[in-house]
């Protein structure tokens, strides 16, 4: 007769043994770098400590002078502004193009899908080159075309010598790299919405934006939830674009807290500080997804 007794020991962690190596890997290369990087913050750790050893714990130091240096704060109020304006771009615009997916012709969504693909699936370095290439003064495509429409001001524009104009090439940049995530995620999201919905919607009277107010959003609210975070983590840490570009500059225009905590490490040597202000980014990074999460689920009960 068959029994009921529990499988063997050996067969019971099997599982557990096969997946052991990833995740011990795993958390060596996430976890260490993360638990290093805080201990770091703690110490003084300059240029004769990374060669010979010794480094002295300090305590909060390191994030005393941080927190007590008004550029900390200049650099974290311009940070939060370049994060909160790309979001608004990418979800915006993803929506947008998501919309219009739904409402092309077969052959058209697919050269659009296809387009949208490949711009996400160009290297990040490749991508910021173009642009640098798009934008050059005397040679770049972008002021010939202003100069071409009778904007003239832009002829041999220096983009990248004015602060502002440089902040809006990086904007596009990002935007244009993260728009094709945005508007492929909440395009599967809107296939899964029966057209049920719609139908009432449109015998009820609703007009376009009211269906989309009424119908489109609150089905779709967690995927727009997940969409938002996503884009706040990767604008608030982007670094690569930036760097390849302007370094920060110019005149600091376009340091946010990953290039200033690079900047403090790398160029001045002072790595407990540049440890202390990764860290601090993110936290301030946590602090504000939470506040984004809890203000979109705080809505989602009101409409409840």
């Amino acid at each position: 007769m068959p029994t009921d007794a529990p499988p063997p020991l050996r067969t019971r962690i099997r599982p557990y043994l096969l997946i052991a190596p990833t995740l011990v890997g795993a958390a060596y290369l996430l976890l260490y770098p993360v638990a290093r990087n805080l201990v770091i913050s703690f110490q003084h750790f300059r240029m004769a400590e990374l060669i010979r050893g010794g480094a002295t714990f300090t305590g909060f130091d390191n994030y005393t002078e941080l927190l007590t240096d008004p550029k900390f704060w200049t650099v974290t109020a311009r940070t939060l502004g370049w994060t909160a304006l790309n979001t608004l771009l990418i979800t915006g615009l993803g929506t947008l193009v998501a919309l219009m997916l739904v409402r092309l012709g077969r052959r058209m969504r697919l050269a659009v899908m296809s387009a949208l693909v490949l711009v996400w699936a160009t290297p990040v370095i490749a991508a910021t080159t173009v642009f640098q290439w798009l934008f050059q003064s005397r040679f770049g495509v972008v002021n010939w075309a202003l100069d071409q429409l009778g904007l003239h001001g832009y002829h041999d524009y220096a983009w990248f010598a004015h602060s502002g104009a440089t902040f809006t090439v990086l904007v596009l940049l990002v935007v244009w790299q993260s728009v094709p995530f945005a508007a492929l995620t909440l395009y599967g999201g809107l296939t899964t919405i029966p057209t049920e919905l719609y139908e009432s919607a449109r015998i009820d009277g609703a007009g376009a934006w009211q269906t989309f107010r009424l119908v489109t959003v609150p089905v779709l609210r967690p995927l727009f939830a997940l969409v938002t975070s996503l884009e706040v983590i990767w604008t608030f840490k982007c670094f690569a674009q930036i760097w390849v570009v302007s370094q920060g500059g110019p005149d600091g225009a376009t340091t946010t807290l990953p290039v200033y905590a690079f900047q403090i490490a790398q160029n001045l040597h002072k790595y407990d500080l540049g440890s202390a202000a990764s860290t601090l980014t993110v936290l301030i990074l946590l602090a504000a997804l939470v506040t984004t999460l809890r203000r979109m689920h705080r809505q989602e009960g009101a409409e409840a």
